[in-house]
Formats: C-alpha cells, sequence, structure tokens
C-alpha cells in the first residue's frame, strides 16, 4: 500500500474496523432509503453508467458499490484513494478479484503525480464528509483534473442540505454528524455544487433523489 500525508481527520476516523462491520446495514441500506431517500441502487446505477476500465475510487467505504457494479471491461485497472487504512482493506480484499492498487493518501491536498491518469473518478459520499464551504471542498476537482484522461469523466453523490428535502429525523441526526465532525455539509446545497462544477467543467448532469445529489462531470476547461 502506498502512503502519504494526510490534512483532516474528523470525517474519516469515524470508520474503524467494527463500524465497517455496520456500515453497509445501516448507511447503504437504512440510512439511504428511509432517511437521504435516496436507494442505494440509484448509485449502483450510477457507477454502472460511468465505469471505465481504468478507475479511480475515492472513499472507497466498503467497495459496496465497485463490487455490485458493472465495469466495461473483463480485467479492469482500480485504484482506490483513501485516507483510512481500515477502508482501504475492507474495500481492496471484497473486490480482490480485480488485483485493486491501494493508496493510502488525504484528497484534499495535491495527489501524488505517480497515481496516473483514469478514464473514470468515483467522488461517491465524499463531499460531505469534507470540511468547509463547498467552495473550500471543491478543490478536491482541481487535484482530480490532472490525473482525468481524455475523455475522462468524475462522478458521484453527495448529501445535501439547503432546500433539500428533509424529514425531522433526517435533520436530527444530520445535526449530529455536523457537530461531531464527521459530516461538514451545513451550507452545502445543489446551487452551490451546480456552481463549482461548472467553474472546473463544460458537461454536467446532476440530479437530486431525496436530499443527495448525484452527479457527473466530463470535458475539464483547461
Amino acid at each position: 500500500m502506498e502512503r502519504f500525508p494526510a490534512a483532516h481527520k474528523a470525517g474519516y476516523a469515524v470508520y474503524s474496523r467494527a463500524s465497517l462491520v455496520l456500515y453497509d446495514a445501516l448507511v447503504l441500506g437504512l440510512s439511504n432509503r428511509f432517511l437521504w431517500r435516496c436507494p442505494s441502487a440509484r448509485m449502483t446505477a450510477l457507477y454502472d453508467r460511468h465505469l471505465s476500465a481504468d478507475h479511480l475510487d475515492v472513499g472507497v467505504g466498503t467497495g459496496f458499490f465497485l463490487d455490485r457494479a458493472s465495469f466495461p471491461a473483463s480485467d479492469p485497472q482500480v485504484t482506490l484513494l483513501d485516507p483510512n487504512a481500515h477502508c482501504l482493506q475492507k474495500a481492496s480484499t471484497r473486490i480482490r478479484r480485480y488485483g485493486p492498487r491501494s493508496v493510502q493518501a488525504d484528497a484534499l491536498v495535491p495527489w501524488p503525480a505517480s497515481l496516473g491518469r483514469f478514464g473514470s473518478i468515483g467522488l461517491n459520499y465524499v463531499l460531505h464528509c469534507l470540511p468547509g464551504s463547498m467552495s473550500a471542498k471543491a478543490v478536491i476537482f482541481d487535484h482530480l483534473l490532472p490525473h482525468l484522461g481524455e475523455g475522462g469523466c468524475v462522478f458521484g453523490a453527495t448529501i445535501l442540505q439547503g432546500d433539500a428535502p428533509r424529514s425531522v429525523a433526517a435533520r436530527q441526526l444530520m445535526g449530529i454528524y455536523n457537530r461531531k465532525g464527521v459530516f461538514s455539509n451545513e451550507n452545502d446545497t445543489l446551487e452551490v455544487l451546480e456552481a463549482e462544477l461548472s467553474r472546473r467543467f463544460a458537461l454536467i448532469d446532476i440530479k437530486q433523489v431525496g436530499c443527495v445529489a448525484l452527479f457527473s462531470a466530463s470535458a475539464p476547461k483547461r
């Protein structure tokens, strides 16, 4: 496993070996369907649409979506990037059939030049865990641009606030997560996400499902 310095911790330190055992059931099952109102099948479909044969996944979680999605090749080249070693181990074990490369690094600091270039880059449930405003955390798009291959696409999902529809339970849980630093999305809205993507990409697509934005972007503005 390749290792590089990390810049922040609160948003990913919560994922221990023990918590990852429950992650799929609690987050991708219960929370996605009943609180955020965006079933995980919608995210699997997002992966199915945009995965390339040479893919970089950032903020890998348990590897759930990479395990379930369909790659356009039988032997894809998959790179996993995450500051949390537990997540990298869990995800790499889950998709070991692909022989993934693991890189332990923080996406908010400039990415290592040795990372390479990719036909697709996934940012699923990454942005709402990064600290700061959307304009501050959008530096992640600047860091990934040199690693996006010709004709490549970046895609992902993030949980919004603003006027996104949320039940009382969803608002309460989101408030707890923000106070603990697990989330940092108090000012994340569909409009600011669209603005940051439009600054950097000529082609963007955003669909809101519940309080989740499913997005893709391509054709960087050089």
